[in-house]
């Protein structure tokens, strides 16, 4: 998570959508990068409004917006895959060695998903909180120079992007079956990203 101060602007660190990147690029400019623990690096609405939120609004922000990154499904559990694809993982339930990719996604497809396919969801952590907490720009990842143009306009700084936490290149292939079931158990995943034009 990457606050800016003066640009009443939080950027939420939703996994795997390239914001280490960002909060490199932008070390020196922001008021606050949550590093660690992941559980606060990577928190979602959910957690920034009961953790973050009440916090700002105590030292004099009544009001944050709030911008979030989302990728395309597949290609979003295609970097989880790799990621976990690490040899630091190598015998442990969450590593995906000895899996492929087709089985991965359909692990993540099942009710009670294992270990290695326990991801979370990106449309969960971009749900909106019934006090009215949400996020008011909301980006598809592939489209990059829309998110540095939103940023480097609000925040009014020329921005390079470093490659950070880049996972290794493999081939990812789908069967047409696979496809279609993540598309039917997971359509949350597709209206988010689909809905992501960045603005809300």
């Amino acid at each position: 998570m990457i606050i800016f101060w003066k640009e009443r602007l939080v950027m939420l660190a939703v996994p795997k959508t390239g914001t280490s990147a960002y909060a490199k690029a932008l070390a020196d400019r922001a008021g606050l990068i949550v590093q660690d623990p992941p559980e606060l690096k990577h928190a979602p609405v959910y957690r920034y409004n009961r953790f973050f939120r009440p916090m700002l609004e105590k030292v004099g922000a009544d009001h944050m917006d709030m911008m979030a990154v989302v990728r395309e499904p597949v290609s979003w559990l295609g970097s989880w895959y790799r990621y976990r694809q690490r040899p630091f993982l190598d015998g442990k339930p969450g590593s995906t060695k000895s899996v492929t990719f087709d089985e991965f996604v359909r692990a993540y497809c099942m009710d009670q998903r294992p270990a290695f396919a326990n991801v979370g969801s990106q449309a969960k952590f971009v749900e909106p909180r019934p006090n009215g907490t949400k996020v008011s720009h909301l980006f598809q990842y592939e489209d990059q120079p829309k998110i540095l143009g939103f940023l480097e306009d609000r925040l009014q700084t020329k921005i390079t992007l470093p490659q950070v936490n880049v996972s290794p290149s493999m081939p990812l292939e789908l069967t047409g079956a696979t496809r279609d079931l993540l598309a039917q158990t997971c359509p949350d995943e597709f209206t988010i990203w689909r809905s992501a034009k960045g603005a809300l």
